[in-house]
């Protein structure tokens, strides 16, 4: 009976690692992770050129890891029981106070870089732009945060924009966006996702009224619609299932319209996509809500306002903090158009004298700012 004991935990790991074999050999390999939010690694064709280079072995190794049986579960567990140790954040999400996931802080040695690509288109463009820059959530939203956590450095960072754009109109929001969050009254960033809210996109919208020239609208002048449910990237990264989603909001100043004054047409690449209105709300069934702002990611996008406050072309190149905001501006400009660099690579000069813009507008996050590759196409 003894030697039974002994052996017992063997025989335990014996046992589950034929269980964990035998699932993975009968059950139906997933090819999409809802909780994930992208779609798993399937069974690689075997070639002896891939065996070679070693490609075969490696997607082999992603396929055993994500067609694992009870991968939420393993996934979930992981994340926990680091979070219950102390190390919060090995994975690169802090599991903060409130429901709240952050990103720790990103490099932000491509800082310097891409703003003095931000500079120099600034210098020879035909229009003076205006420059927004979004705070990261764990700066604005800093007593939320676990007692060790990395530093976030966006007063230095902001500090240096500001004197490294003098060609640009720089809008900062940092102090704004602290108070609004500091009031309590509404949420301005998301709990599990990178992105502000539809109030925190509003917030920045009236920020950006004197250097754009309109008069902001006031709140009363939309119709908000809730839609509960919302997961966004953060959850999806960070295996703390047991997170509670997050509201998605529409402010909608024409929902009450008989016809819809503003038209939306997408382009990318030979597609084109076109309706009436800026909110997508079909994206509302998906995993992935964000998406009902003006369908999420495309290289360019023109939204037009036959009602507009006035006859101005905007240009907005932005990343996908833009999305929420865009709908705001669209009652003051009779034209906006959306580039993004990840996907544009036409020169943003030619854009401008071609299309007769009036204004233009530099919108993204900072941590986006300082991980992007592609603000060269700017020149």
């Amino acid at each position: 009976m003894k030697k039974v004991y002994k052996c017992l935990p063997a025989i335990i790991f014996v046992a589950f690692i034929v269980t964990m074999l035998v699932l993975f050999l009968v059950l139906p390999k997933k090819e999409y992770s809802s909780s994930e939010k992208r779609y798993l690694q399937q069974a690689p064709e075997f070639t002896f050129s891939s065996l070679l280079s070693g490609d075969f072995g490696e997607d082999f190794e992603k396929f055993l890891s994500d067609q694992t049986a009870g991968r939420n579960f393993w996934v979930g567990l992981s994340a926990y029981y680091n979070y219950a140790i102390g190390n919060n954040g090995s994975n690169g999400i802090y599991l903060c106070k409130d429901g709240y996931l952050v990103n720790d802080p990103e490099d932000m040695s491509g800082l310097v870089r891409n703003i003095g690509f931000i500079e120099e288109f600034a210098e020879k463009s035909p229009v003076k732009p205006t420059v927004l820059i979004a705070p990261s959530t764990g700066y604005v939203c800093d007593d939320i945060l676990p007692a060790v956590h990395k530093e976030y450095k966006d007063d230095a960072e902001f500090d240096m924009m500001k004197a490294a754009l003098p060609a640009a109109d720089f809008v900062d929001v940092r102090d704004l966006f602290k108070d609004t969050y500091d009031s309590g009254i509404e949420q301005i960033y998301y709990k599990t996702d990178h992105h502000w809210t539809a109030k925190g996109a509003y917030t920045a919208y009236t920020a950006l009224a004197d250097s754009l020239g309109y008069t902001a609208n006031p709140e009363s002048a939309y119709e908000v619609t809730e839609y509960p449910g919302f997961y966004g990237t953060t959850y999806s990264s960070s295996g703390f299932w047991l997170t509670d989603p997050d509201t998605v909001e529409v402010w909608d100043s024409h929902a009450n319209d008989e016809k819809n004054p503003i038209t939306v047409t997408i382009t990318d690449g030979a597609d084109t996509i076109g309706q009436e209105g800026m909110f997508f709300l079909k994206h509302l069934e998906e995993d992935d809500k964000y998406p009902i702002y003006l369908d999420g990611n495309h290289p360019y996008t023109v939204i037009k306002n036959e009602a507009a406050t006035s006859d101005e072309k905007l240009l907005v190149i932005k990343d996908s903090f833009a999305h929420s905001l865009v709908p705001y501006l669209a009652d003051h400009f009779s034209e906006i158009i959306m580039v993004d660099l990840r996907y544009y690579s036409a020169s943003v000069s030619e854009l401008i004298k071609n299309e007769g813009i009036d204004r233009v507008l530099v919108l993204y996050s900072i941590d986006n700012l300082a991980t992007d590759t592609n603000l060269g196409w700017l020149q």
